[in-house]
């Protein structure tokens, strides 16, 4: 941050947010920083305090984490969809000396409950404070900045304290499905070797624009979305409204970003509603079956997907989640510039990767050169599944206050068990689901609900599904695609009958 902002200062724009047109220099982010750091200060905060941030996308979030971090204290960002008794939760048990939170989440959470100051965004205004002199010194906060630079901020005022790489700059809160989540213990390292591994990749370069969309409280949002991003000197415009379809579309069309860093449910929705309906006609059907006529129907589908994304990237990446295979095959058939990457918030998030050029189908990319290891737990790596087992500079620290649930994560010999299923082929990754959802057939056979869950949900008007073991057989839950069963004028006593084509298919 430091380098950027003292190269680039107040010549290029770094994140702006769509919705409100607010944009700030490099040169004006690094004074935003120094301005927080000077309450800091002033409330006594030490290195190694944990500061508290919890809500959408915003420039002031980026600042509040930026500040944070460069203080050499600990941000603990905090999704915004938690419900409130898990943010009350998590707030007691990161033992946080300030938050930082959007009126519209304090105002559903037990404010009796919190004894520290609490802090708007954006305003930054005070809303609640322990006793008078905080008060006080907010008050007193922007004289204090203007003492402090009397002449102004300026290049040479950048100067943030060393920290080590070991040092844990981040504790970032699994979003967990089952019991209390875990406090991922980021370093400064981890989050190095995935900003400094993605910026030899050439995907990015200073003064181009990008656009960021995925939260970025989840540590995949954050390491490329906005830390690398900011690295390398791009223009970030943060999406400041919902990322539906419609919203993401028209934001590309403007802002024309280099690169795409996304989930699958993106790129599964425009295949299911704006894909799908064409090449499942009678007609296209037939046609895509004939030699060369097939080539320039997919080409034409594939400068369609490119243009409605902007028309001016160098790739998409997809990670979070795994692809729907379908829609994988799909798109690597058309020559669709996109990869599939894996990872983890307990790495920060990356373990594996390939160019789109080098993409296999139905792997997750290569184990990252020189900052990752993996194995797999299995006698036959190549194709027997077992779990994948990672090591190297972007695993973990350790989970927050839980030093049983740190030794249960890693092997005797120090491999961070990922808990998911996978076989590897020289240091290609092939995932093939959850341990701990995988079913044990009567026969012996390991059935990995979610390859079947990815054909259902494919399926005419299935929004998700669930598969689980029931009598020694396997049942499929369905929730229907509700909003577009109502857009093709169907009603809901009609669905049974859906359901019942779709178990023939």
């Amino acid at each position: 941050m430091k380098t950027t902002s003292r190269r680039i200062g107040n010549c290029r724009p770094s994140p702006t947010i769509k919705k409100r047109r607010l944009t700030y220099t490099y040169g004006a982010l690094a004074e935003e920083i120094a301005r927080l750091h000077v309450l800091f200060s002033e409330l006594h905060l030490r290195q190694g305090d944990k500061i508290a941030l919890i809500g959408k996308n915003h420039s002031s979030w980026s600042i509040v984490f930026l500040a944070t971090i460069t203080y050499g204290a600990v941000i603990v960002p905090i999704l915004h969809e938690f419900n409130p008794e898990s943010m009350n939760e998590l707030m007691a048990h990161s033992e946080s000396k300030l938050l930082f939170v959007t009126e519209s989440i304090w105002e559903h959470l037990d404010q009796n409950k919190f004894h520290i100051p609490i802090v708007n965004i954006p305003s930054f205004s005070l809303m609640q404070s322990p006793d008078e002199e905080t008060a006080e010194k907010f008050r007193e906060w922007k004289k204090l900045f203007h003492q402090r630079y009397p002449q102004g901020f300026k290049k040479e005022d950048i100067l943030y304290p060393e920290i080590s790489n070991e040092e844990v700059i981040c504790i970032n809160y699994t979003s967990g499905t089952t019991g209390f989540s875990k406090g991922v213990m980021l370093t400064a390292n981890n989050f190095a070797g995935n900003v400094t591994y993605a910026a030899k990749l050439d995907l990015l370069f200073e003064g181009e624009p990008h656009l960021a969309f995925l939260p970025m409280a989840h540590a995949y949002g954050c390491a490329f979305d906005f830390l690398y991003a900011l690295s390398v000197g791009v223009h970030v415009t943060l999406l400041g409204i919902m990322p539906t379809p419609q919203n993401l579309l028209k934001a590309f069309e403007e802002i024309k970003p280099k690169l795409i860093i996304s989930v699958p449910l993106i790129f599964e929705k425009i295949y299911k509603r704006k894909i799908l309906p064409i090449v499942e006609k009678p007609v296209v059907k037939f046609l895509l079956k004939v030699p060369l006529i097939n080539t320039f129907i997919y080409k034409k589908i594939r400068h369609s997907i490119i243009h409605g994304l902007g028309g001016n990237f160098r790739e998409v990446i997809i990670g979070g989640a795994a692809l729907n295979g379908d829609v994988e095959n799909f798109f690597h058939k058309i020559g669709f510039p996109f990869t599939v990457g894996y990872g983890m918030t307990e790495c920060a998030p990356l373990i594996s990767y390939d160019h789109h050029y080098d993409f296999v189908p139905t792997s997750c990319g290569s184990v990252l050169e020189g900052i990752m290891e993996a194995r797999i737990d299995s006698e036959d790596p190549e194709n027997v599944p077992g779990e994948i087992q990672v090591r190297g500079e972007n695993v973990m620290k350790g989970y927050y206050k839980n030093p049983e649930a740190t030794a249960a994560a890693f092997t005797s010999d120090g491999w961070l068990k990922t808990g998911d299923s996978g076989i590897m082929k020289g240091r290609r990754l092939y995932i093939k689901g959850r341990i701990k959802t995988m079913i044990l057939t009567a026969n012996g056979q390991n059935i990995y609900p979610e390859e079947i869950e990815s054909r259902l949900n494919n399926l005419p008007y299935i929004a998700e599904s669930l598969v689980v073991e029931k009598n020694n057989g396997l049942v499929a839950l369905i929730h229907p695609d509700y909003a577009a069963l109502e857009t093709h004028g169907i009603s809901r006593d009609d669905i049974q009958k859906i359901m019942n084509k779709n178990i023939k298919t």
